[in-house]
């Protein structure tokens, strides 16, 4: 459960970064107008990412 945990809030912070950096125009690679330059991706990627370290926190912290 640990490492599941683990496993799924990095890839989740991760995917949020990108949508952040997408979201803002920071990067803007794989060039997909869907997401370049739309501040919702932004604030999906912010939450995703926030999501994502509040899992990795639990399953560090919590879960012993």
């Amino acid at each position: 459960m640990k490492i599941t945990l683990l496993i799924i809030g990095s890839v989740l912070a991760l995917l949020g970064v990108h949508w952040v950096g997408q979201g803002t125009g920071l990067f803007v690679w794989p060039a997909n107008p869907a997401m370049v330059n739309h501040i919702e991706w932004a604030v999906l990627g912010a939450w995703a990412a926030a999501l994502g370290a509040s899992l990795m926190w639990f399953a560090r912290w919590r879960l012993q």
